[in-house]
């Protein structure tokens, strides 16, 4: 090339500053040129965000270290999910579901026996939390950081304030090299050919070669400019409405995310290190707007506070097309899963990564575009199917809103054939490895899933006392040993600030 490509951001946020630092970092200056467009007018939707391990991996990748990005972030550690009164009739309250480690290797064959022993009828444990070290690591209250001498690598996430993050990332990619102009798009303009030429500013018209739509729900650049279809996912998620509040920072902070259903959708509650996220996802066809606002904060016991809510709506699916002729869209422009196991930014982050790959393979062409595309779409319907997944199972029949997505029928086939074989009592894990979805998730996760919601048959009369290898491989006194490695995660977080 005899001079680098212009690729052009439109639109900041977590989204736009997570692939404006990582496209500097892929590609010299004199290969890409990477300007970020950023109006002052838009504020980042700043509620307690929640992370997949996939992120830990992207800090690595750039060299930010943890105690540089999180306490300027007030972001603390996240290792597993509590899921409260999803399956009250099952008589499970309550289950984790853990982020997969390297010592879970020892483990989660056992966790899978008991599950299937326990299909067939008989009597084992088979609470995922009990398996999986950040399981126990999160009723301890431990972080996951290991000292010198533990050989086995700890997967975790994070909890952080969004709005910030998206600013210390503005900070490192300026730093980097990556141009910002603070303007407001008016206008896209195209080229004859339809791809995009420039776009309008209030500071003058920006020229690019290539086009990344970070503008949210309102796609300026790929659905409104570029026509391209939204598909939504209305028929099997529900939910498209949220009210946020926020509370107190916990006494002592929690190293997991709590989500518990309500009546017609679920609360998420995410620690942070200055206070607490709240939000509850729910259904506006099934509650409006100021009966969720109320029985948020009856669940919040804020129902005499003067903290004012926030509502938001949300536009749950994908477009037909992530790249189309020289535009790409990521986060809420691209599509989007609700937030229930945290996938937002796992997508926009994995998107980033494919992008690049295909776009340096093609030679900075479209060339790839469509193998790009069958990707994306793959990964989203995947992660779908398996947010799905939470509701048809649920066992709850306090409302409409429960029995219709327990009785809904809109699933696709890998989803239909994922819960026949659960309930036939054949092997996932083989089942998983025939679809080859195991990189969406794995078969231990669909493992936490089914077992969390206590989805199995009822126990047979005759037990043969015997069979059950969390007890006949001492699995607790294994995990219970590797969890003395590691320290409270109060005391941890104490420590990075005070560096």
């Amino acid at each position: 090339m005899n001079k680098p490509k212009h690729i052009v951001i439109a639109g900041g946020g977590t989204a736009g500053w997570m692939a404006a630092n990582y496209f500097a970092h892929k590609w010299p200056s004199d290969k890409v040129k990477v300007t970020l467009i950023e109006s002052p007018d838009i504020g980042i939707i700043g509620v307690g965000e929640g992370s997949t391990p996939t992120l830990k991996r992207f800090f690595e990748e750039l060299g930010i270290k943890e105690s540089d990005w999180m306490p300027k972030c007030n972001a603390t550690y996240k290792v597993s999910i509590q899921f409260n009164d999803w399956s009250p009739a099952s008589g499970v309250k309550q289950y984790r579901h853990p982020f997969i480690s390297q010592t879970d290797t020892f483990t989660q064959r056992a966790f899978e026996v008991n599950c299937r022993t326990r299909r067939l009828g008989l009597d084992t444990h088979v609470a995922p939390e009990d398996f999986l070290i950040n399981g126990v690591l999160a009723k301890q209250n431990k972080a996951p950081l290991t000292p010198e001498n533990f050989p086995f690598r700890m997967e975790y996430g994070y909890h952080f304030d969004s709005a910030l993050l998206g600013n210390y990332l503005r900070d490192v990619a300026v730093g980097r090299g990556v141009t910002h102009v603070s303007a407001v798009i008016s206008d896209v303009a195209l080229h004859a050919s339809g791809d995009i030429a420039y776009l309008v500013t209030d500071t003058g018209n920006i020229e690019g070669d290539f086009f990344v739509d970070c503008t949210g729900f309102s796609s300026a650049l790929l659905q409104q400019a570029l026509g391209v279809k939204f598909n939504a996912y209305s028929d099997n998620l529900f939910n498209d409405s949220a009210v946020v509040l926020p509370t107190q920072v916990q006494e002592n902070i929690q190293v997991e995310t709590q989500s518990t259903a309500l009546s017609n959708g679920w609360c998420w509650s995410i620690p942070l290190q200055n206070r607490t996220g709240n939000g509850y996802v729910y259904s506006a066809s099934h509650l409006s707007s100021d009966k969720a606002e109320a029985e948020l904060r009856r669940h919040l016991n804020l129902e005499n506070s003067d903290v004012e809510a926030r509502h938001l709506k949300m536009k749950v699916g994908q477009v037909e097309q992530h790249w189309q002729r020289n535009c790409l869209a990521l986060g809420l422009s691209q599509g989007f899963i609700e937030p229930l196991e945290a996938t937002a930014l796992h997508l926009v982050q994995i998107c980033i990564e494919y992008f690049s790959d295909m776009f340096e393979k093609g030679g900075f062409s479209n060339s790839e575009k469509n193998t790009y595309n069958a990707f994306a779409k793959e990964r989203f319907d995947r992660v779908r199917d398996y947010i799905v997944g939470h509701y048809k199972l649920n066992t709850r029949d306090d409302s409409d809103y429960w029995r219709d997505n327990r009785n809904n029928m809109v699933l696709s086939d890998s989803l239909k054939s994922i819960i026949n074989t659960w309930f036939q009592r054949e092997d996932l894990a083989n089942e998983i490895k025939r679809q080859n979805i195991g990189m969406h998730w794995d078969s231990v996760s669909w493992h936490c899933l089914f077992a969390g919601y206590g989805a199995f048959p009822a126990l047979a009369q005759n037990q043969p006392g015997r069979g059950d290898l969390y007890k006949e491989q001492a699995i607790e006194q294994f995990i219970g040993g590797c969890a003395l490695n590691f320290e409270m995660h109060q005391e941890v977080l104490q420590k990075q600030s005070s560096l």
